[in-house]
């Protein structure tokens, strides 16, 4: 049985990217017309794969989401607590840990090919896109389509933004973080 323990700097940079989505997951624009707010804790996953990988990335994602589980205010908005996993935007929530695998797992597998982190990382957003749309029609009581023109449609440019700047800085910051740890 081959078990790779986690070194110290791994479960450090874990710690800090988890900081860091705290720090961009309650920073949000409210919409007039939507219950889904703009956010960054997209962009915080993306460059969390980028220096973690698909596994430590997610588990990164998974603490903080158990942060925001248990009260404390680090989703959208400065929210937190199980109403808020359970409520219309709680789906996009969960769909981040399959944006989380998807992404990471093409960073990882596909180095130095940015046509395939674009691939992964637009996939995972798709997969994102597709949860939190259901559970938005859901407990919004509205057809799929009207689910994606409130919750996915407004935010397709920002998105790409988003992922542009994970692009562009993601193997940056891989290569400076590689440097520092080792």
């Amino acid at each position: 049985m081959n078990t790779k323990k986690i070194t110290t700097k791994e479960l450090t940079l874990i710690g800090l990217m988890t900081a860091i989505t705290c720090i961009l997951g309650p920073l949000s624009i409210p919409l007039p017309f939507s219950v889904v707010p703009i956010t960054f804790t997209n962009l915080a996953i993306y460059f969390t794969v980028f220096l973690l990988g698909w596994k430590k990335g997610t588990i990164s994602y998974l603490i903080y989401l158990l942060i925001g589980f248990v009260g404390v205010p680090v989703f959208s908005g400065f929210s937190g607590g199980p109403g808020k996993l359970m409520g219309p935007t709680g789906g996009y929530l969960i769909g981040f840990i399959l944006l989380a695998v998807i992404s990471g797992l093409f960073i990882e597998k596909f180095k130095g090919k940015l046509y395939m982190y674009t691939l992964g990382m637009v996939l995972g957003l798709l997969t994102t896109y597709l949860l939190g749309t259901a559970w938005l029609s859901f407990q919004l009581e509205l057809s799929f389509q009207q689910g994606l023109l409130m919750g996915v449609i407004p935010y397709i440019p920002g998105d790409i933004l988003k992922i542009a700047a994970a692009l562009l800085l993601g193997p940056v910051l891989r290569k400076h973080i590689a440097g520092i740890v080792g």
